[in-house]
């Protein structure tokens, strides 16, 4: 049987997609959800994406997080359902407290797109089970508002339980303390970064590589990861 991954939509997403591409792409089924639905459609896992949901008002992701589809996502989540959140999801998901921590703006001001080497700190979350512990890895980025943030003994407890699931590499280039990526939950199963995945699952269309130009495929791993642990879990 095929898996059922949803892709949420929200006023404002600009790369639901561009997911949902990537879904299809790894070998499992999209499911276009929208953000103001109870129903997640019966789905085996859940993207939300990158873009810009509600202008960015207030804070970045704080109203997408009180959409009425984010009741049932957080209920997902918190029964083991595998969640990804993407740029503007991974500020949802920090803002509906399913992640820890939180993202402000740059501390250089500006927004910035750049193909960002990242190094896999965690390669036993749902969705990084196909990548190599210390594995370093190019995946687009851009951003104004990607710096990482949390208090000490949260960074801490992020850091010593393993739980810091990306780390930039080269450049931190938002201001992320400790230069955090991407961060995941206690059980694994809930995933937030600020680079896009989903924009690196092609060649031909992907980061640049030493190889080639636009040969860059490091984003296809966060999907079949997710797969496969759902084929292992069967």
């Amino acid at each position: 049987m095929t898996m059922r991954i949803g892709v949420i939509t929200f006023p404002g997403s600009l790369d639901d997609r561009d997911a949902a591409r990537a879904v299809r792409f790894a070998g499992a089924e999209p499911v276009a959800l929208w953000h103001g639905s109870h129903s997640l459609e019966g789905v085996d896992a859940l993207v939300l994406p990158g873009g810009f949901s509600y202008g960015d008002y207030l804070r970045c992701g704080a109203i997408a997080a009180l959409s009425p589809i984010m009741s049932e996502v957080i209920d997902a989540a918190n029964k083991g359902m595998p969640v990804l959140g993407i740029c503007n999801g991974f500020q949802m998901l920090a803002e509906a407290h399913l992640l820890e921590g939180g993202l402000i703006r740059n501390d250089h001001g500006s927004f910035i797109c750049r193909d960002q080497l990242l190094r896999v700190e965690n390669a036993s979350t749902a969705w990084t089970g196909n990548f190599e512990q210390g594995q370093e890895i190019t995946i687009p980025l851009k951003n104004g508002e990607g710096g990482f943030i949390a208090d000490a003994d949260t960074v801490k407890r992020l850091e010593g339980e393993g739980q810091v699931a990306f780390r930039y590499l080269g450049v931190n280039p938002n201001g992320s303390v400790n230069d955090i990526a991407g961060v995941s939950n206690a059980r694994g199963n809930v995933v937030g970064l600020m680079p896009h995945p989903e924009h690196a699952i092609e060649e031909g269309f992907g980061p640049d590589t030493h190889a080639a130009m636009r040969n860059g495929t490091d984003g296809l791993a966060f999907f079949t990861s997710v797969i496969t642990q759902a084929l292992v879990a069967r």
